[in-house]
Formats: structure tokens, C-alpha cells, sequence
């Protein structure tokens, strides 16, 4: 078996003899140039390449100018003008080198499809004035008539008479090159000037052009007509001709059986039976290759419907409607608010949710998961609930004053740990050339308010409380506000801190205690404060989704604990006060907390790997959820009727124990998929449930920030599911609201796939450094690694060697919102390089290479070509319209939601199976060395 060049249409005599010895023989020259992974393989363009760059070397050596121009003390040198006739792949080398080294360049060729080619390098392209196609077979020119080569040679002759340097490349396959440059051109160049013909071999593109010889024309011309150009650059034209015969082995099975002397060629593969020259003596070429498929029909023109006045005035109406009823809310509720301090609060809860909205919607993606971070430490605002109902001296004396110190100190583990590794993530968003920040200078101001709290506050000023808990609130805002972008998200964070510390301050400073019950208060706050720090100090990156989790279980139990605490504290003292509203709101905060805390719980446990991922379905699911929703409300309407203190004890242990089995079932019932979808949704409940802690208290600093966090979770909630193509409602019900969950295309899907293409590490590393662009797409697989320092050093070395490197970051890649974003800053990414997913998603065209590092989903093609997957309709990272895929994964198997990813197949993706980390590190020593 012979894998060569054999140009066999020229060589009749060598097929004659290959059918003699019964050999099998491939030509390397017979690519089919239209298959798409024949790229890899093709060795006409990589030659062409070389010899398109080594042509202009060549030209350079004999020009006696500079390329670039020079303007100098001695006087100005004008840059060299090179045109370059034809357009293919030697060409295009060409007029890059040219241009590179600063030459004026004019790129002339017959198809049109090359001026936009020509333009994107920088080339002015040369037209003739004569309409003709010159689009061949197979991506060649085809000949053209004699009428336009008089109209060409007349702007030929008027180009040779301009510039100072041609390079000729202009082929038509099996037929001479044809002559574009005729005797009375180079009779008219200037002296000094160069003329490469790259055509030798097959005639020349130049009239006067000597085969193998450089001559110099009596006027002064040089021409040279090498044909070892290639062999001019030996080093590289080896390299990659063997790269491309190794790539079609690997990729043209099946081409061994596995045992010795037997041997099967697959004629169903185009690389194969296209390359076929002679199988076992028998004559295969020329090949006739099948018809393509029809090109898929185009769906319906749907004529935009022209809209009548009576169309718009039902837009209108329809809108009208919808205020009506809002209208109607406001006025019913208006007519059922108890008395003014609801109305008061409720006006307080809807101007803060409108605030929340604003603010929230303008946090940029990559910080996302900072804002969660944020959002979670703010909610440690719980514990100024639990303190309104803490008592009994240095330790509490009755459940309620348990439950409430409880609640007091969970509730401190969520400020300092959330506060805390909300500015290990934003510090590593730092980039070297930052201008340094000193935010502990803001401790001053805090301070001063603190303290000039405590000494109003003692000197009877009793209105100073309710001043500094605006204060709180506002700093609360500041703190979400300040998440908008980069240079403000760390200043938003120390916001933030201000506002829970005035916060605590105000409620310490409106209770009147024994001084042994503000030591209890110092333990609870001190010894939770001091957990959260424990913890926060370990938490990775990698980590961030289930420590987010952990900390909303925290949030959960203590709006839990502080609903029960509050009613049976203000049953024993003051049972006048079980109003409607407090009743109502110890039910919201009790049924809300319960909810959260054990979902949170098990979002936990699946997201840590405790639990499996996939999805809980007991038998009558949907009817277990439908008969304790029931429960919970009717506990809860038995508790708002507030019968007898003993009835009331038991419905709200009802509602807290059917809360809490709610919320552990339904969110068992999701499956791993969804985490992202189920752990903004926590977030926004515990947002809601300070707020009910805020009605329940009267507290307008509660339902300020417990607004503004059920809000930042709703909209969260709503990114989320809107880049996982999901409905909350079936989210929140176990379901991945898809027609169906069958797999493609392991499990039968519509996808038809070829087998996998396989590369290796010093493959990638090359064609790492022959791109130009660059998109790395990181998934939850590099987190698990810890390949993100690789992976910035690669990203560093290839920008230092000029190649374009950006990251692609999907809304949903990882386990939650923004956690590659904070992956690749800890690597020391720097910002700027990484974007979203519909920032970058139309440059993939023009990408060279898309490197897919551990993702899976987010990158799946069955999202948008197969309605029967899973995943169907979810946006993905477009990466297979990149020129190459590789793909670095442990193993063909299923992404996260289970469905199989037809990219995989796909003839321009190269699977890298491995680790990671393993491989990153072989990939990023290589670039280096």
C-alpha cells in the first residue's frame, strides 16, 4: 500500500504499473476538496501554504528595496507594491507575508467568492471589466473565455507596469497553467523588479518563465521559476506532510481489520474511495463522487401581517386589561389592609422590589456568582428577627429564646462566610495593572456611625434607630449596585458589609436588655460569625455551589426558627398583638424557611456528590406533592384564624414539618441538570422570607432587603432558565419540560453520527500554534480538574505568540451562575479576554480553532438540530461552526443532563480523551518549550 503524491491524471505510465504489481495505492492529490475534515488532511493547501510564503521570501531576497516603506534623514524609500495573481491557498499565504513585511498588496483572481478573502488581509482586489464566473469544480478556477483574457491582460499590463513585485499561483487541475502574464508585461515592468511564477511545474503563469532556472530579462527583470520551493522550507513542509498522512490513517478507518495481512477499506468514507487510485491492481480513479443531498427545503416566507388600527387597538386593549387588574389588586388590598402600618410596609415591599428589578438587572453575568455570594451574606439580616425575640440572661430559659439565639447564630455564619467569600471571589477578578484600592479606609465612616449611634441612642435620641436602618437598607442597595461591573464590585461587597453592621447596630440598639442577655447575644453573634469564617476560608472556587447551598439551608432554618420563636414569645407576653398580619407572617416566614432550608439541603448533597444527581420519583410524586401543599395551606389558614394557643402550636408545627418534607422531596425530584435553575430559586426564597420577617415585626429595613434579594434570586432564576430552556413551574416539579428525555445518539435519537475522530496532545499543540483565533469553552469538567492555572498559562503563552485567545462562557457553565468566570479569574485570566456566550457566539465562523475543555451541554448541537433530546431549544456555545473542534474530555459519555452530544462526531471535532489537568499540563509544557 503506497499513501503519496501520484497526480495520476499526468502519470499514466506509474498506473499502469501499480495495476501490474496489484497494489493498492492512495493519492494524496486527490483529496475531494469540498470535505469538510479533508482540511486536516489535505496536503495540496498545506504545500500551497508554504509555497506561498516562501515565494514572497524569495522575492525578497532578490528585490533590492525595502517592503516596508522608511522614511529616514537621508530621504524616504516607498514601500514595494506585490501583486499576486491568484486566489487559493498559495495565494492567500502570499498576500499575508507581503503584507506583513509592510508591502503594498493587490490580490487578482477570477472567482469572486476571493475579494472578501482579499479585503479581510488587507489586499485591495483587482476586478476585470467583463462579466464571467470563474467558480470551478472542487473550489478551483475554471478557464476562461478568450474575450475576458483580452479585457485581463489589458489591467495586467497596466498592474506590471506599477508594481514592483508578482507572484503567480494560478493552477487548473489536469491542464497547463495558464499564461496571465505575457512577454510585453514583463517587457514593461521596471527595472529591479521580481517575478515569482509559482506555475512552473505545469507550464508557468509567465510567458518568459525557465523551469527550475532564475534568469534576469534584459530589461532588468528577475524570474524565477523554482519547483523545489517547498523544498525550500524542508523542515516544514515534512512536518506537516507527514501530519496530514498521519491524520487521514487515523481517520480513514476502518482500514485494518487487526489482524496481520488482511486489510478493509471502507468505500463508503469520501476520504477513502476519493484517494483510490488502485486497489489490488484494479483501476478505482477516476471516482465519480455521489451527489450531494438536496439542500434541505427552506422553510415557508411567512409575510409579516400588516397590522390594522383595530390590531393595535387590541394590543392596547389587551394591555389595559392587564393594568385593570392590577388596578383592582391595589384597591382590594387596599380595602383588606388591617390598619396603616401594613399599608406602610407594603408600600415599603413594593418600592424596594422595583428597586431590587433595577438593580439587579444591571449586575454584569461574570459576576453572578458574586451576587449570589452577596445576596446570601445580606440575608444574614435574619438575625435581627431572632433577636427581637432572644431573653433569659447569658443562656435562654424557653424554647422560644432558643430557637431565637439559634436563629441569631446560623444567621452570623451567613454574614461573615457569605461577606467573606464574596471578596475572595471579587479579588480575584484583580488584574496586575490595577490601581491599588484601600476599602479598609471605609471602616472609619462605619465606625463613626456605629459609635455615634450608640451615644445617640443612650442620650435618648430614639428616633436615631429607624435613621440608621434606612442607612442599612441603603448600603444593602449599594452593595447589589455595586456589582454592575469590574471596577465597582469591591467597594459594592464593603457596601454591603456597612449595611449588615447598621443593621445589627439599630436592633441592638432598640432592645432593652439585661447586660447578661447581650453577652448571650456576643456568643451567638461571635461564635456563628466565627464558623462562617472557618468555612469561607476553604471554600475553592470549585466549591461555591454547594457552599452557596449550605448557606441558604442557614438562611431557611433561621426564618424558620425565628417565625416559631416570635409567635410563642409574643403569645406568652403580649397576645393582643396576634393580628393578621403578624399571624399571617409568622405562617409566610415558617412555611418559606422550611422550604428552603431542607431544599437547599439537598441541592447540597447533590451538588457536593453526596446524593446522585439524577432525579427522586417515587411512586404518586406529583400526588405527594399536591396532598402536602394542601396540609401546609390548610395548617396555615388554621393558624391565621388563631382558634386557641394550642391549636395555633400545632398548625405551625404542622407547617414547619410539611414544609420542610415539601421542600426535600421536590427538590430531590429535580434532577442534576437543574441545580443551577433550583439554587437561585433558594436564593430568592430566602429573600422573600425576610421579607415576611419584616411584616411580622413591623422591621421596614427587613422587607427593604429581603425585596431586594427575592428579587436578585427571581431574576437569576429567570436568566437561568432561559439559558437551560426550562419552565420554573416544571422545574420546581421535578420535570425538564421537554417532549421527551430520549437520548441521541446512544439512545436513539434523530442524529446520524460517523465514528469519532481521535487526536493527541502534540497534534493540538500544533494546530494550537498555526491558529490565529482562538475560542476555549471551559465546563465544570476544568473546575473539577483544577486545570484553570493550566489553561491560563497556555492562554498566555499562545496571545505572547500572536494568536487571538478568548473564552467562551455559557450562563449555566459549572453549577451555578458566573462560576467559570470566578474560575479563570483565580487562574489570573484576565477579564477582558473572557466572554458570554452571545458575545462570541457569531465569531465561531471565523474561529480557528474552538477548544472545549470538560463541557458538555453547553455546547451540544442537539439542543438546536434535535427537537426529541433533552436538552431541545436550550441555547448552547455554536462551537462546531469553528473551523476545528477538539475536545478534551475523560470519556465519550453523556454530559450532566444525559444526553448525548452529536459534536462529537462531527468531521471537524477531534476528541483529546484524559484528564484535564493531566492533559493541559502536557499541552502547556509542550507550547513552551
Amino acid at each position: 500500500m503506497l499513501l503519496s503524491m501520484i497526480w495520476p491524471s499526468q502519470n499514466s505510465e506509474l498506473l499502469e504499473q501499480f495495476q501490474k504489481q496489484k497494489a493498492t495505492i492512495f493519492a494524496m492529490d486527490c483529496i475531494p476538496r469540498t470535505l469538510s475534515r479533508g482540511q486536516a488532511f489535505d496536503a495540496l493547501s498545506s504545500q500551497a501554504n508554504i509555497a506561498g510564503y516562501r515565494a514572497v521570501i524569495e522575492a525578497a531576497n532578490e528585490f533590492g528595496r525595502f517592503f516596508a516603506g522608511q522614511m529616514t534623514a537621508a530621504g524616504k524609500v516607498p514601500p514595494a507594491k506585490v501583486l499576486v495573481l491568484g486566489g487559493g491557498v498559495a495565494g492567500l499565504a502570499a498576500v499575508q507575508t507581503a503584507k506583513n513585511m509592510g508591502a503594498v498588496v493587490r490580490l487578482f483572481d477570477v472567482r469572486a467568492a476571493v475579494k472578501e478573502q482579499a479585503k479581510s488581509l488587507g489586499a485591495e482586489f483587482l476586478e476585470v471589466d467583463f462579466e464571467e464566473s470563474g467558480e470551478g469544480a472542487g473550489g478551483y478556477a475554471k478557464e476562461m473565455s478568450a474575450e475576458w483574457h483580452e479585457a485581463a491582460n489589458k489591467m495586467l499590463k497596466k498592474q506590471c507596469e506599477d508594481v514592483d513585485i508578482v507572484i503567480t499561483t494560478a493552477l487548473i487541475p489536469g491542464k497547463p497553467a495558464p499564461k496571465l502574464i505575457h512577454q510585453d508585461m514583463v517587457d514593461a515592468m521596471k527595472p529591479g523588479s521580481v517575478v515569482v511564477d509559482l506555475a512552473a511545474q505545469t507550464g508557468g503563469n509567465v510567458a518568459s518563465t525557465v523551469k527550475d532556472q532564475k534568469i534576469i530579462t534584459p530589461n532588468g527583470v528577475t524570474l524565477i521559476g523554482y519547483t523545489d520551493i517547498n523544498s525550500r522550507l524542508a523542515s516544514t513542509s515534512s512536518s506537516l506532510y507527514a501530519n496530514n498522512q498521519m491524520k487521514w490513517i487515523l481517520s480513514a478507518g476502518p482500514t485494518t481489520t487487526k489482524t496481520k495481512g488482511e486489510m478493509a477499506l471502507d468505500h463508503d468514507d469520501v476520504a477513502i474511495r476519493g484517494m483510490m487510485v488502485v486497489q489490488d491492481g484494479e483501476l478505482m480513479w477516476p471516482w465519480q463522487p455521489p451527489a450531494p443531498p438536496p439542500p434541505p427545503p427552506k422553510p415557508p416566507v411567512v409575510e409579516a401581517k400588516v397590522l390594522t388600527e383595530s390590531d393595535y387597538k387590541a394590543i392596547y386593549m389587551d394591555s389595559a386589561k392587564m393594568v385593570s387588574a392590577g388596578a383592582a389588586a391595589t384597591l382590594g388590598l387596599g380595602m383588606l389592609a388591617p390598619n396603616a402600618a401594613f399599608s406602610g410596609m407594603f408600600s415599603t415591599f413594593a418600592l424596594s422590589g422595583v428597586i431590587g428589578y433595577q438593580v439587579v438587572w444591571g449586575v454584569v453575568p461574570a459576576l453572578h456568582s458574586p451576587l449570589m455570594a452577596v445576596t446570601n451574606a445580606i440575608s444574614g439580616m435574619t438575625a435581627v428577627g431572632g433577636m427581637y425575640a432572644m431573653g433569659g440572661g447569658i443562656f435562654p430559659t424557653n424554647t422560644a429564646q432558643t430557637l431565637a439565639a439559634t436563629a441569631v447564630a446560623i444567621s452570623a455564619v451567613n454574614i461573615s462566610g457569605g461577606f467573606l467569600v464574596t471578596k475572595k471571589m471579587l479579588d480575584l477578578f484583580k488584574r496586575p495593572d490595577d490601581p491599588p484600592e484601600f476599602y479598609e479606609m471605609y471602616g472609619i465612616p462605619v465606625a463613626g456611625l456605629v459609635g455615634g449611634y450608640s451615644v445617640a441612642n443612650l442620650a435618648g435620641f430614639t428616633e436615631v434607630s429607624s435613621v440608621t436602618a434606612t442607612a442599612s437598607a441603603l448600603c444593602c442597595i449599594g452593595g447589589i449596585a455595586g456589582l454592575a461591573n469590574q471596577s465597582t464590585a469591591r467597594a459594592g461587597n464593603v457596601s454591603g458589609m456597612a449595611g449588615v453592621a447598621f443593621g445589627l447596630a439599630s436592633a441592638i440598639g432598640s432592645v432593652d436588655w439585661p447586660m447578661a442577655t447581650y453577652i448571650q447575644l456576643a456568643g451567638a453573634l461571635g461564635g456563628g460569625g466565627l464558623v462562617g469564617y472557618k468555612i469561607a476560608a476553604g471554600v475553592s472556587p470549585t466549591s461555591l455551589p454547594q457552599t452557596v447551598a449550605a448557606f441558604h439551608s442557614l438562611v431557611g432554618l433561621a426564618a424558620m426558627f425565628t417565625g416559631i420563636a416570635d409567635y410563642l414569645e409574643v403569645a406568652h407576653l403580649h397576645p393582643e398583638l396576634l393580628d393578621g398580619v403578624r399571624m399571617g407572617s409568622v405562617a409566610l416566614a415558617t412555611v418559606i424557611g422550611g422550604l428552603t432550608a431542607t431544599g437547599s439541603l439537598i441541592a447540597f448533597g447533590k451538588l457536593n456528590e453526596n446524593l446522585s444527581s439524577a432525579p427522586t420519583s417515587l411512586p404518586g410524586r406529583d400526588m405527594i406533592n399536591m396532598t402536602a401543599g394542601l396540609g401546609m395551606l390548610g395548617c396555615m389558614g388554621t393558624f391565621c384564624m388563631n382558634m386557641s394557643h394550642e391549636t395555633n402550636v400545632a398548625s405551625l408545627m404542622g407547617m414547619a414539618l410539611i414544609s420542610s418534607g415539601l421542600g426535600l422531596h421536590m427538590t430531590a425530584s429535580i434532577g442534576g441538570a437543574d441545580m443551577p435553575v433550583v439554587i437561585t430559586v433558594l436564593n430568592s426564597y430566602s429573600g422573600w422570607a425576610l421579607c415576611a420577617e419584616g411584616f411580622m415585626l413591623n422591621k421596614p429595613v427587613l422587607t427593604t432587603v429581603g425585596a431586594l434579594i427575592g428579587s436578585s434570586g427571581a431574576i437569576l432564576t429567570h436568566i437561568m432558565c432561559v439559558a437551560m430552556n426550562r419552565k420554573i413551574g416544571s422545574v420546581l416539579l421535578g420535570g425538564y419540560g421537554t417532549a421527551s428525555t430520549v437520548a441521541a445518539p446512544a439512545a436513539g435519537g434523530d442524529i446520524e453520527v460517523a465514528d469519532p475522530t481521535f487526536t493527541n496532545v502534540e497534534q493540538t499543540v500544533e494546530l494550537l500554534k498555526e491558529s490565529k483565533s482562538v475560542v476555549i469553552v471551559p465546563g465544570y469538567g476544568l473546575a473539577v480538574a483544577n486545570g484553570q492555572y493550566a489553561i491560563a498559562e497556555i492562554t498566555k503563552i499562545l496571545r505572547e505568540d500572536g494568536v487571538n485567545v478568548r473564552f467562551g462562557i455559557h450562563p449555566v457553565a459549572g453549577r451555578m451562575p458566573g462560576q467559570l468566570n470566578v474560575l479563570l479569574a483565580e487562574a489570573g485570566v484576565p477579564y477582558d479576554y473572557v466572554l458570554e456566550m452571545e458575545e462570541i457566539n457569531d465569531d465561531f465562523p471565523e474561529t480557528d480553532v474552538a477548544l472545549v475543555v470538560g463541557a458538555n451541554d453547553t455546547v451540544n448541537s442537539a439542543a438546536e438540530d434535535d427537537p426529541t433530546s433533552i436538552i431541545a431549544g436550550m441555547p448552547v456555545l455554536q462551537v462546531w461552526k469553528a473551523k476545528q473542534v477538539i475536545v478534551m474530555k475523560r470519556s465519550m459519555g453523556a454530559g450532566y443532563a444525559g444526553a448525548e452530544n452529536p459534536v462529537f462526531f462531527k468531521d471537524n471535532t477531534d476528541m483529546l480523551l484524559g484528564d484535564a489537568k493531566k492533559t493541559l499540563d502536557e499541552i502547556r509544557t509542550k507550547l513552551s518549550a
